[in-house]
């Protein structure tokens, strides 16, 4: 091992760690809506939506779509953008009820959340937080993985 090397910790990040990263991202970068980042930018740190944000946290770099990560970080991106999935379902359902009366969506998604007219950059700042948050509680006991 070259001297520059750092040995691994051991350290687990957890999806409540990245939602918290891609709460940071927003904060520092800013929130996009209607795509992950802005088509008209070259820019290696554009403003994000909520999923663009995960992306970044998990990976570093802009991640236009999920398939193209290569297997395990496929999986944590995936289970990061779910655990936010769940906290929205529970704290911000967003219902879509076809013309007879069927539900169409059975799990808010995380994209038409972040897309709608209404949503402010701080609510889902707060949201993400909040999940982590939630997260944290539910899957850890006095700062050690349950």
């Amino acid at each position: 091992m070259k001297a520059t090397h750092n040995p691994t910790t051991g350290v687990q990040v957890t999806p409540a760690d990245l939602l918290r990263m891609a709460a940071l991202y927003l904060r520092r970068h800013g929130w996009h809506q209607g795509t992950y980042y802005p088509h008209n930018t070259d820019n290696p740190t554009p403003p994000a939506c909520v999923v663009g944000a995960i992306g970044m946290a998990c990976t570093g770099r802009r991640v236009e779509h999920f398939y193209g990560l290569d297997p395990d970080t496929q999986v944590t991106f995936r289970q990061t953008v779910g655990v936010l999935t769940v906290y929205l379902d529970d704290h911000a359902p967003v219902f879509h009820i076809d013309e007879d009366g069927y539900l169409l969506d059975e799990h808010t998604s995380p994209y038409s959340w972040n897309d709608d007219p209404a949503r402010t950059a701080e609510q889902v700042i707060t949201a993400l937080q909040a999940a982590a948050d939630e997260w944290d509680r539910l899957h850890t006991h006095g700062g050690q993985t349950r």
